[in-house]
């Protein structure tokens, strides 16, 4: 499998790039995601042109547009940052980027939660760091994470389930884009995008169905544009329990009774908490196997990233 571009904040990988003049690094991002993932490293304090070590900095002023400052002799590196950020940015889109791992709490990189402070030092709110606020403002759709959410179970695989989704997309643009196509591509995506939000659900079968309404262009960026933002909501027992019992409902004419009765055991034990979802996932593959059904062996519900991640071992 040809490894996915994955943009990261560079202390991540173990570059002593950091204000202190240390790293960072994060044994999962290098050797687990590492085998899937192609790194495009990203520091923005040096690459704006900082040395290492360096005087530390933190936001300050309004937290919906903050400045970054360093803390001791309130050096204002805002505007060449920003000016920086516009130009990094403008490269990074020819990287075929499908997702972005930013490290947390950074003035810089951060995604959220970021301390915001007065100029007299006081905290004042939180906000995000000015890379990591440019970033999502350029690249909305693209998949993001910092490192301390990658490290939450159920983020985890939210995040990866969307990288792997964007991949797919981009691929499938790549290959021509025609309606049947895309009726094709939504089919196989129904049970995830029900699993995360039925009303993004409902939302995008009604595009889907109104296609030829739609100049292609219109059609095909308002369809990811719902998809990626469905898809960010997180999935729930209550959901996936409800597309495990839809996809129950195929195998009603072909299982046994007693092969049946084992499956909606084992749905009803996942969702009671005491088994995680990797377990149903198995069982219904297993009948895939066996069976004829066209439409559930093609669902990216049933394998939206690599086993071996045992991402879903964990919710």
């Amino acid at each position: 499998m040809q490894k996915i571009k994955i943009g990261i904040s560079t202390c991540l990988l173990g570059e002593k790039v950091r204000y202190d003049g240390e790293h960072k690094l994060d044994r999962y991002i290098t050797d687990t995601l590492g085998h899937y993932f192609e790194w495009v490293p990203v520091c923005p304090e040096v690459e704006y042109g900082l040395p290492v070590p360096r005087e530390s900095m933190h936001l300050i002023g309004d937290p919906a547009s903050p400045r970054i400052v360093t803390v001791k002799t309130g050096v204002d590196h805002t505007e060449g940052m920003k000016e920086w950020a516009g130009d990094k940015l403008r490269q990074l889109e020819r990287e075929d980027l499908c997702g972005f791992i930013f490290k947390s709490k950074s003035p810089s990189s951060g995604l959220s939660g970021i301390k915001v402070y007065t100029p007299s030092g006081m905290l004042r709110n939180r906000g995000t760091g000015i890379f990591g606020g440019a970033f999502m403002r350029y690249f909305p759709l693209i998949p993001v994470i910092d490192n301390g959410r990658l490290h939450n179970p159920t983020l985890r695989e939210n995040f990866i389930e969307q990288v792997f989704l964007y991949k797919r997309w981009k691929e499938f643009l790549k290959n021509g884009i025609k309606i049947r196509d895309l009726i094709a591509f939504h089919t196989n995506l129904k049970l995830l995008i029900l699993s995360h939000s039925p009303k993004h659900y409902s939302t995008l079968g009604k595009l889907v169905a109104q296609a030829k309404k739609y100049r292609p262009d219109v059609l095909y960026s308002e369809y990811i544009r719902i998809l990626m933002e469905g898809v960010r909501i997180l999935a729930t027992i209550k959901k996936n329990t409800n597309v495990l019992l839809h996809i129950a409902g195929y195998f009603k004419k072909q299982l046994t009774l007693e092969d049946k009765r084992e499956l909606l055991e084992v749905i009803e034990q996942y969702h009671k908490g005491y088994i995680p979802l990797i377990v149903p996932i198995v069982l219904i593959n297993h009948y895939l196997r066996k069976l004829d059904e066209s439409y559930l062996k093609n669902q990216f519900y049933l394998n939206p990233h690599p086993v071996e991640l045992m991402l879903r071992n964990h919710v």
